[in-house]
């Protein structure tokens, strides 16, 4: 009786025991998505995340598996004189745009051109920031032709991004101010606790670490940087850009305009000027046309064999950058027929 008994136990210690080892020994494919959430398995492990639990997953721009995208291979809509519209009281000529800063994030723009300035040149202090059109140098200060408190601009997008954690933001600043108040506009924002800081050594990272390091803002400066400063990367040394402003269709090409054409984030420039030299309304629909702006996309992702990270357009109402920026990160690569 006895033996039959330790029999028993000693059967059901190894079925448990078997049990267990099979449960506890889980082996993830790599390349799988095992619970389902549209995040590969090794991507989440790296990431802190659960590749066995498919309620832990994040979207990033609206989609799971954008997040791991990574930064330079992922295409941006950007606006060119981002805070030049006529709806902040800056008109035209001065003006590159109707609708501000509410509308172009609710269209879907995520990256915003800004030109830096102090009010005036007896107004030269770290308060006395903000976002005008023009040169510095010239005989009339471009804040003659109007202003938007540079302050008051970084605030309203601080509260978008509270509202949007998921949502990756860049800044392309044209700064014709010192570095430490830059320092003192996005500290007094309290954007600076949010930049993303990258080294031309390192790749960029993917949309999702960004996000779950609450790091979603870049910020790239004309005017150099400094170690100082490693949260405002200098514009022509970590990425390029197209040339831009050119007078006819024809004349617009994906070459190098500015920069170091070796590096993978690259801003592909989609703007005409008129006659006088200005900003050209009056065919901005034919350049920023769904179609006409895909194609030209396409060509230079092929010419260059990198996709665009930025879209720059001036009027971005009219056309539609936001839907030809949506089209290309469907792709993975300048074939249309090739979703992701």
């Amino acid at each position: 009786m006895r033996r039959r008994l330790s029999a028993i136990l000693l059967a059901i210690v190894l079925v448990t025991a078997g049990c267990l080892a099979a449960t506890s020994e889980v082996t993830l494919d790599p390349l799988a998505d095992s619970d389902g959430d549209g995040l590969l398995d090794d991507w989440e492990e790296e990431n802190g995340l659960d590749p066995l639990n498919g309620s832990d997953a994040i979207e990033c721009m609206g989609n799971v598996t954008y997040c791991m995208r990574t930064y330079d291979d992922f295409t941006f809509a950007e606006t060119h004189n981002s805070f030049a519209t006529e709806e902040d009281g800056i008109h035209y000529p001065a003006s590159n745009h109707d609708t501000g800063l509410a509308a172009q994030w609710e269209g879907g723009i995520r990256s915003f051109m800004l030109d830096v300035h102090h009010r005036s040149s007896f107004q030269t202090g770290s308060d006395d920031l903000a976002f005008c059109h023009g040169d510095s140098n010239g005989i009339i200060h471009p804040c003659s032709y109007g202003e938007v408190d540079a302050f008051d601009w970084l605030d309203d997008l601080r509260m978008l991004m509270d509202d949007n954690p998921l949502e990756i933001v860049t800044l392309l600043l044209e700064n014709y101010v010192p570095s430490d108040h830059l320092e003192h506009l996005f500290t007094e924002t309290s954007l600076l606790n949010r930049t993303w800081i990258h080294s031309t050594d390192d790749v960029w990272p993917t949309l999702g670490e960004m996000v779950l390091a609450e790091r979603t803002l870049v910020i790239f400066t004309d005017s150099g940087d400094g170690p100082e400063w490693p949260w405002l990367h200098h514009a022509w040394t970590h990425s390029w850009d197209t040339p831009y402003g050119e007078s006819n269709q024809d004349e617009m090409s994906c070459e190098v305009g500015r920069g170091d054409g070796d590096q993978p984030v690259w801003h592909l420039n989609n703007w005409l000027s008129n006659a006088a030299g200005l900003s050209d309304p009056q065919r901005a629909e034919q350049v920023n046309d769904h179609e006409t702006l895909l194609q030209r996309a396409l060509d230079c992702w092929t010419e260059v064999d990198d996709r665009p990270t930025f879209i720059a357009v001036d009027w971005w109402e009219d056309g539609d950058v936001v839907g030809v920026v949506e089209a290309l990160n469907g792709m993975t690569s300048a074939e249309p027929s090739n979703p992701t």
